[in-house]
């Protein structure tokens, strides 16, 4: 399994979308700091790094050691959580998830959290609902690559 750093704004679903890989049961845990899954395969990180920008570079020094990124967003967020070109201070392969999508109420809120992840940087952009366990597979094929 490639080794993958998660981000994402607090409540995007980050834990949720790492138990669902792992077949753990679904659990709602706050992450207070840097949470470790699978012999260090998977890296969740807190909320609160990509919310403060203060704290970029607790981010960067958590992906130094990754094969790739995912950079999270619900559809449920109505705000730019991630700058334009955010994924630029990563030097690795940068993939984007949309989360919650279960919670769509229509397609425009689909098309805006991809285009986030876009500007972000994310050259492919997933959709998943860890909740209905859509999409996982997915992301499950990138991590065996």
């Amino acid at each position: 399994m490639l080794k993958a750093i998660f981000i994402g704004s607090v409540g995007c679903g980050k834990t949720t979308l790492c138990q669902r890989i792992l077949n753990k049961n679904l659990e709602y845990e706050k992450t207070q700091a840097v949470q470790f899954y699978a012999q260090n395969s998977l890296i969740d990180t807190p909320g609160e790094f990509t919310d403060n920008r203060r704290l970029y570079s607790a981010l960067s020094v958590s992906a130094s050691d990754v094969d790739l990124i995912f950079l999270l967003q619900s559809v449920t967020e109505k705000r730019q959580t991630f700058a334009p070109g955010f994924g630029s201070m990563f030097s690795k392969p940068i993939y984007g998830i949309v989360t919650k999508i279960d919670l769509s109420q229509d397609s425009s809120e689909l098309k805006y959290a991809k285009e986030q992840l876009t500007l972000a940087g994310a050259k492919k952009v997933i959709f998943v609902s860890a909740k209905e366990n859509e999409g996982i597979e997915q992301i499950k094929e990138i991590l065996n690559a």
